[in-house]
């Protein structure tokens, strides 16, 4: 796929998705927004991509949405009708909140590599991705409250699930900085590494070891994993029941126990 404002390669099964207007600190435009949602449902269809690594070029992972996204809404707003104008209004909302989804509705996991800047929409990408690795420099923050506005992309409904409520309702009211090392300690991050470069090659490490799973058990536990979160322990024992009852009896359950037999690496088809 063609590109203008991020990047996407392909090795080892693992996609490295890399916003691209260091300029702009990777304030998601709109077209940017457009992009990454395109780039995560294209990896999401491609066999050969196992793991997506999604990082931001330049010195920040991303400043959030872009003020010219802010400023050119009005323009697609209707201004002869109140009701219309609203009811516009809540579908863009909505299409922001689709490019979000789109981290978690691929099948393949996705890591976030963070450094520098990740703050309102930015953040709201980042926990959209299954885990996330920060270099020391990275700062966390809600920041739409400092904009006088409510955080409407999905902060405040994951944020919680990963922090806690009581975290994550400091951070939505305050707009303050979180920094690497409280981001670790409130687990918003799974590790810190020392730079960007540290922190991309960790990111990718563990790309590459997920990758060397089967990809159909890797997916299934992805899927398993987003239901259980959203349901009862009762649903979730009973949604994983079918899906081994489809998915158990797979070629890749007969290579992972040959491989473990004959000690050697497993071999997965895509």
């Amino acid at each position: 796929m063609e590109f203008t404002e991020l990047t996407l390669t392909v090795a080892d099964h693992v996609a490295e998705v890399t916003l691209n207007r260091p300029g702009k600190a990777n304030a998601l435009d709109a077209s940017l927004w457009t992009e990454l949602k395109a780039a995560l449902e294209w990896c999401d269809r491609s066999a050969e991509v196992r793991v997506v690594v999604l990082a931001g070029a330049g010195k920040h992972f991303c400043s959030g949405i872009d003020i010219s996204l802010l400023a050119g809404l009005e323009g697609q707003l209707d201004k002869h009708c109140e009701g219309r104008k609203r009811e516009r209004l809540r579908e863009l909302i909505l299409e922001l909140q689709s490019t979000v989804n789109s981290l978690e509705k691929c099948r393949k996991p996705v890591i976030a590599a963070i450094h520098g800047a990740c703050v309102g929409g930015g953040l709201d990408v980042a926990l959209a991705a299954d885990f996330r690795y920060a270099s020391r420099d990275a700062q966390f923050s809600v920041r739409e409250v400092a904009m006088g506005m409510v955080a409407d992309v999905g902060s405040l409904q994951r944020l919680p699930g990963v922090v806690g409520q009581g975290i994550a309702r400091e951070l939505a009211y305050t707009a303050r900085d979180v920094d690497a090392g409280e981001a670790l300690c409130i687990g918003l991050v799974n590790r810190v590494l020392d730079d960007i470069g540290a922190c991309r090659d960790a990111a990718l490490s563990a790309a590459r070891q997920i990758a060397a799973q089967s990809p159909l058990a890797v997916r299934g536990s992805k899927q398993i994993l987003n239901y259980s979160r959203d349901h009862s322990v009762a649903d979730g024992l009973d949604y994983v029941a079918t899906w081994n009852a489809a998915m158990l009896l797979s070629e890749d359950i007969q290579e992972a126990i040959g491989a473990q037999v004959m000690g050697r690496p497993a071999s997965f088809r895509d």
